[in-house]
């Protein structure tokens, strides 16, 4: 928790005020509810609310009603895993926290065989002290998402901290793609990609980072995907590595779609909201090319509330 959000919460006032001050601070309403009205969502709801007829809200306070409004139940179905890389927790300790919160989580070897529980392994990659990635089991649609944000919630409650070496990584089903739509999700990710670069740090953008490498550094990139005889010829194209935004070699080795681009994070409405992206730009090109390289682009297949969060999102890493 930081340092502004307790002094919110040690002030000797009302509620209600504690309420209206960390909306304008831009959590969420049911960030607020656990940490001031034991959970009384609706408390919190109605101040919003007031605020709102008022006119009194401010620029956070509205992008986070925007999120909220994504989430809606039903909305996103896929099965997906996450790979959360991060440092200054023990991992025995954060072992034990994830436990006391009801998340089946267990300490391995570094593995990569997908586990029914979440797993706790080291990372040579990831610089730091008491450095560590926590990996999901699968999980499905809105009930994953819920226990997603229970972890996010624990590793924040833990003190765990992200610098430039941390990635975070997110893997959709692909179980049922054809060749095309992995084509076109390989096109359409290239074309969008500074666009996304624009919301991403700037460690994660282009080639800046080892880890998790751009398209445009390879020649004809389109054109040889849109040639490629199968998967296999795309991963000879990406050197056989997995370095890249896009993994080519994750459906070889899970059966899934790895997007490893995004920085590291333990703020739940940040990746949630990159996984919803990801669907629905997996879920496009099933039929679609993009035409256009602009984040005006990303209303062709999200809803508004997600693109208004990514353009808030580019507006503040500019700065």
């Amino acid at each position: 928790m930081n340092a502004q959000i307790q002094n919110i919460l040690s002030q000797p006032t009302t509620k209600t005020n504690k309420v209206q001050q960390l909306i304008l601070l831009g959590l969420t309403r049911t960030e607020i509810a656990g940490l001031v009205t034991n959970g009384n969502y609706g408390f919190v709801q109605n101040v919003y609310a007031r605020m709102q007829r008022e006119g009194r809200l401010n620029q956070a306070a509205i992008v986070t009603a925007a999120i909220e409004e994504v989430m809606t139940p039903g909305a996103f179905n896929k099965d997906f895993g996450v790979e959360f890389e991060a440092c200054n927790v023990d991992m025995q300790t954060l072992k034990r926290k994830l436990n006391d919160a009801g998340i089946d989580c267990e300490m391995e070897g570094y593995i990569h065989r997908t586990t029914p529980h979440w797993k706790l392994v080291t990372d040579s990659s990831i610089r730091g002290s008491r450095t560590f990635e926590l990996v999901s089991p699968i999980l499905k649609g809105e009930a994953g998402l819920a226990e997603l944000m229970k972890v996010c919630n624990v590793l924040n409650r833990c003190g765990a901290k992200v610098n430039k070496s941390c990635g975070t990584h997110v893997h959709l089903n692909a179980g049922q793609f054809s060749l095309e739509q992995w084509k076109r999700i390989y096109i359409n990710y290239g074309r969008l990609e500074k666009v996304i670069d624009g919301f991403m740090p700037e460690s994660r953008r282009a080639n800046n980072n080892t880890y998790c490498k751009g398209f445009g550094s390879v020649n004809n990139f389109e054109h040889k995907v849109k040639n490629a005889a199968d998967l296999r010829s795309i991963e000879i194209l990406l050197l056989n590595s997995r370095y890249w935004k896009v993994n080519p070699q994750s459906y070889s080795r899970h059966r899934t779609c790895e997007f490893r681009q995004h920085a590291g994070t333990t703020d739940f409405v940040k990746i949630s909201s990159w996984i919803r992206f990801l669907s629905n730009l997996v879920d496009y090109s099933e039929q679609y090319e993009v035409a256009t390289h602009t984040l005006a682009t990303l209303r062709n297949f999200n809803s508004m509330e997600l693109v208004n969060y990514f353009e808030y999102r580019t507006l503040e890493l500019a700065a």
